[in-house]
């Protein structure tokens, strides 16, 4: 799966990686392969539209001008306010 802007030639690649273990948030036994930041207007908006396509929202979130999410395969990734 890619991930590519309108008109961008720059795109973010994803691979199924069988046998995978992903991150325990927020512990570090297990070490992340890759952490992503999304700037988004608006927390709460950007939280549904995470919510609504599989991700989770864990209860430890260290920040409140950013929210830490675990997509479906539980890899951890941030929305930040400012965009």
């Amino acid at each position: 799966m890619e991930l590519r802007p309108d008109g961008g030639a720059t795109a973010i690649a994803f691979q199924l990686a069988p046998g995978h273990r992903p991150p325990d948030w927020p512990g570090d036994g297990q070490q992340q392969q890759a952490h992503l930041d999304f700037a988004v207007a608006d927390l709460d908006e950007g939280e549904r539209g995470v919510l609504a396509i599989g991700g989770r929202k864990p209860e430890y979130q260290p920040s409140t001008r950013w929210r830490v999410y675990l997509d479906p395969a539980g890899h951890p990734f941030c929305l930040v306010s400012g965009a």
